[in-house]
C-alpha cells in the first residue's frame, strides 16, 4: 500500500474544498505543489476525478525525482524527514478537503447510511486486529443483524484478487439456498453457513434488495420487551392476494409462517396500496404446515392457518396512524408495539 493509499483510505473528496485549498484544474486532473524543507524539495500532488491521489517529490538541487522516501528500509540524511513532510502534507489535504467514511466502497457507505437512518444503529468496529470489520447490533437486544467486512476477492472466488467489502446477514435456510444460485451471493464468510449468507457490496445487488434482506435479518434480533405479547403485524399485497375472496368459504386463510409465530397468536394483516391500512385481525389456529411452491427454485418450509376475528374500515388503522406509534415501515412480519395494541383495544371496546 502506498503512502497515498494509506492516508486517503476511507476518505471521500470534496472537490469544492480542494479548489479553495489551492488546487488548480488542468484537463482531467487537479494539481497542487508545495516546497518543503527550506525549498530543498518540491511536492507535486495530483487528484483525478475519482478522488485518487498521487504525489511526487523532486530534489530541487538536482532537478530529479526523489523516490528514496518510499523505500521503508532506506536510510539517509533526508529520507525520514522527506517521508514525514510528504505524509504531513497529505494528511493536511485529507483534513481540509476530504470527508471521513466508515467503509472503503460507495455501496458499503450507502448501506451503512440506510441502516443508520432506518434503525438508528451505528457500525461497531470491535476488533483491533480487523479494523475494517464492523457489526450492526439491535440496540435493545444487542444481537447482530449484519457485519460488513473487507476481504480479498480470493476468499469468495478463486483466481481473483483485490480488496472488496461484503455484508453477512441472517436468513431462513430455504432463502439462503435460493439466493446462492444468484450472482452476488456467497456462503457466509466467518459465520454459520446454515443461517447466514454473504452479499458482495460492489453494486452487483441493488441497495433496495440488500436492505430488504437486512430487514429480515433485523427481525431475528427483535425482542417483545416493548411489544404486545404474541401479537404481530404482517404485510399483505392486494395485487397478488384477494383476502376477501379467500375468506368467503369459512373465514380461514393460510399464510407464510415465521418460526416465532405460535398457535393462538394474533396476526394483524396490513394491506398495502391502495389501502395502506391494517384491515384484518386473525387468530392463528394451526402452524408448521408443510408447503411447496410450484416454482421449484423457491421453497417455503411452512405456512400457518388463521381464522378471522375482525375486519377494520379502510383508514381506521392507516399507515399514518401506525407511524404515530413508531412504525416507519412494514416490509416483513414484525411485533405489534405495546402502545398500538392498547390503542386498538380501546377502539374495539
Amino acid at each position: 500500500m502506498t503512502i497515498e493509499e494509506e492516508v486517503f483510505r476511507k476518505a471521500k473528496i470534496d472537490f469544492d474544498k480542494i479548489l479553495k485549498y489551492g488546487f488548480k484544474r488542468y484537463k482531467s486532473l487537479y494539481k497542487y505543489s508545495r516546497n518543503i524543507m527550506n525549498n530543498t524539495f518540491r511536492v507535486d500532488i495530483e487528484i483525478d476525478d475519482n478522488g485518487v491521489v498521487k504525489g511526487e517529490v523532486y530534489d530541487l538541487s538536482f532537478g530529479d525525482k526523489y523516490t528514496n522516501f518510499r523505500i521503508e528500509d532506506s536510510t539517509g540524511a533526508f529520507v525520514g524527514q522527506v517521508r514525514d513532510e510528504f505524509k504531513n502534507l497529505l494528511e493536511d489535504i485529507r483534513s481540509n478537503c476530504f470527508m471521513g467514511e466508515d467503509f472503503l466502497f460507495e455501496q458499503s457507505n450507502r448501506i451503512a447510511k440506510a441502516i443508520r437512518e432506518k434503525y438508528g444503529d451505528e457500525p461497531n468496529f470491535e476488533w483491533d486486529k480487523f479494523p475494517g470489520y464492523a457489526t450492526f447490533r439491535n440496540k435493545d437486544s444487542k444481537k447482530w443483524y449484519g457485519i460488513i467486512m473487507n476481504i480479498d476477492k480470493s476468499k469468495l472466488f478463486k483466481k481473483s484478487t483485490g480488496e472488496v467489502e461484503i455484508i453477512d446477514v441472517k436468513l431462513e435456510p430455504n432463502e439462503i439456498e435460493y439466493l446462492l444460485k444468484q450472482d452476488g451471493f456467497y456462503p457466509a464468510y466467518h459465520m454459520n453457513k446454515k443461517s447466514w449468507i454473504t452479499v458482495i457490496l460492489d453494486n452487483t445487488i441493488s441497495d433496495e434488495e440488500i436492505m430488504r434482506l437486512i430487514d429480515k435479518s433485523y427481525s431475528y434480533t427483535v425482542t417483545n420487551k416493548n411489544s404486545a405479547k404474541n401479537e404481530w403485524i404482517v404485510p399483505a399485497n392486494p395485487k397478488y392476494f384477494d383476502i376477501d375472496k379467500a375468506l368467503e368459504e369459512n373465514n380461514t386463510i393460510t399464510w407464510k409462517q415465521s418460526t416465532d409465530i405460535k398457535i393462538n397468536d394474533i396476526v394483524y394483516l396490513y394491506v398495502g396500496e391502495p389501502y395502506s391500512s391494517i384491515m384484518y385481525k386473525f387468530k392463528v389456529i394451526e402452524v408448521n404446515i408443510p408447503y411447496e411452491y410450484k416454482d421449484e427454485n423457491i421453497k417455503m418450509q411452512k405456512i400457518m392457518k388463521m381464522t378471522l376475528i375482525r375486519r377494520y374500515e379502510k383508514g381506521k388503522l392507516s399507515f399514518s396512524k401506525l407511524k404515530s406509534f413508531g412504525i416507519n415501515a412494514i416490509r416483513n412480519q414484525r411485533y405489534m408495539p405495546l402502545e398500538l395494541s392498547k390503542y386498538i383495544d380501546k377502539i374495539e371496546a
